[in-house]
C-alpha cells in the first residue's frame, strides 16, 4: 500500500487541527490516520507535578521524537501503532494508548512538525498554517482555560515565558520548509482546496 504522509505545522492555536479536519472531510473515501504531536510529549512520571509544570513544553526537547518517528515509519510501512494519550492537566502520559491502523493518508500535526529534521524527512507534503499572533493568543487563552483547566494568569505567563520565544526560535523559521502556506488560520478555501487537489492527484497515481 502506498502511503502519503502530510505534515501540518504552525504556531499554537493557529488552526492546524481545523486544516487537518477539512482535509479529512474532503478526502471522504480515503481513510486518514492522525498523529498529533502533542501526544508525543516525553514521559514525565519521574517528576512531581510541580516540576512538570516548569518544563518548557514548546521546546523540541520536550517531545519524544524517536517514538513519533518510529510510529510514522510503521504507518508508512503498513503497520499499526499504539498512539500515547497525554494528559494536559497532569503534564504526563496516561496509561492508555489509542490503537491506529494504517491507511493511505497519514497526517502529522503539531507546532514543531517542520522543525524536526527526522520528522520532516518522512513527510511527502509539508503545510504551514499562518495566523496573526493576536488571533492565536486569544484562541490559546480560551482553549487552555476551557479545556485544560488552566488559569488566565497562568496561560498568559506561560505564553510570554516559553510559547512566544519558542515560536520565534523554532516554529516561525520552519515556515521555509513548507510546500504550501495556508493563511487566515486555515479558513482560506482556495488554499485548502489546492492542497486537497494535490493530495487527490498523488493518491490517484
Amino acid at each position: 500500500m502506498s502511503v502519503l504522509t502530510i505534515g501540518i505545522a504552525g504556531g499554537t492555536a493557529s488552526g492546524k487541527s481545523t486544516v487537518a479536519r477539512r482535509i479529512a472531510v474532503a478526502l471522504a473515501g480515503h481513510p486518514v490516520v492522525f498523529l498529533d504531536q502533542d501526544a508525543y510529549y516525553r514521559e514525565l512520571d519521574h517528576l512531581s507535578e510541580e516540576e512538570r509544570a516548569k518544563i518548557n513544553f514548546d521546546h523540541p526537547d520536550a517531545f519524544d521524537v524517536e517514538l513519533l518517528v518510529e510510529h510514522i515509519r510503521s504507518l508508512r510501512e503498513g503497520r499499526g501503532v499504539e498512539k500515547p494519550v497525554y494528559s494536559f492537566t497532569h503534564h504526563t502520559r496516561t496509561e492508555e494508548t489509542i490503537p491506529l491502523e494504517p491507511g493511505p493518508v497519514v497526517v502529522v500535526e503539531g507546532i514543531l512538525v517542520l522543525s524536526l529534521p527526522p520528522v520532516r524527512e518522512l513527510l511527502d507534503l509539508k503545510i504551514y498554517v499562518d495566523t496573526d499572533d493576536d488571533v492565536r493568543v486569544a484562541r490559546r487563552i480560551e482553549r487552555d482555560v476551557r479545556e485544560r483547566g488552566r488559569t488566565l494568569s497562568g496561560v498568559i505567563e506561560q505564553y510570554f515565558d516559553t510559547v512566544r520565544p519558542m515560536h520565534w526560535s523554532f516554529v516561525e523559521p520552519s515556515k521555509r520548509y513548507a510546500d504550501v502556506i495556508i493563511p487566515h488560520g486555515g479558513h482560506s478555501d482556495a488554499a485548502v482546496g489546492m492542497v486537497v487537489d494535490t493530495i487527490r492527484a498523488r493518491l490517484d497515481r
